[in-house]
């Protein structure tokens, strides 16, 4: 969280400042990231990738304080991956096993790798995206958006269209099944 200058780091943001808009990204870009590698694993990163696109296109009409900002920026990222869903729905994609081995290798040298995603893929943050990937999805995006977001059980109720009460079962839930499916793995807190 940026605290006490979001503030100044947002109108920075708003005029044009390049760092300032870093600043914002640096904040929320691993948690987002952690997020959708739970909501949508296969697309996280282009979902990211949409998210910021459609926060910069918004960013000057955007009002509000620091937990109104998480809010939009996981609310933006969560209907990109709405968005995802109907589209490959509309036209599915084809497997890269379809593909002949020839375009794959070609493929192949075109992606470098990302200084932040070989941060976040360290075997401790994995193995915890994959233990919450085991629960039921609310469950899921509820502690996801609670714990890494950092949002309100309210703000988190408007965002999954359920009351804040729903919410607080969700997470009251999947934190007592992410404690049985850590104890099951063998990892102690």
């Amino acid at each position: 969280m940026i605290g006490e200058d979001f503030a100044a780091v947002l109108t920075a943001a708003q005029h044009g400042d390049e760092a300032a808009f870093g600043v914002l990204w640096h904040d929320g870009q691993p948690a987002l990231l952690r997020y959708l590698r739970v909501i949508a694993p296969d697309v996280a990163e282009d979902i990211a990738s949409e998210t910021w696109t459609q926060v910069v296109r918004g960013l000057t009409r955007f009002r509000g304080n620091e937990q109104n900002w998480r809010a939009w920026l996981f609310t933006t990222a969560r209907r990109r991956v709405i968005d995802q869903t109907r589209q490959l729905m509309r036209r599915p994609a084809i497997s890269l096993e379809a593909l002949p081995d020839l375009a794959l290798a070609d493929l192949a040298g075109l992606r470098s790798p990302d200084a932040a995603e070989l941060a976040l893929e360290n075997l401790a943050t994995r193995a915890a995206m994959e233990i919450i990937r085991r629960l039921p999805p609310l469950q899921a995006e509820v502690i996801m958006l609670r714990v890494v977001a950092g949002l309100d059980t309210e703000t988190v109720g408007l965002l999954l269209d359920r009351s804040p009460g729903a919410i607080r079962i969700a997470a009251h839930r999947g934190l007592h099944r992410l404690a049985s499916l850590l104890a099951e793995s063998g990892v102690t807190l």
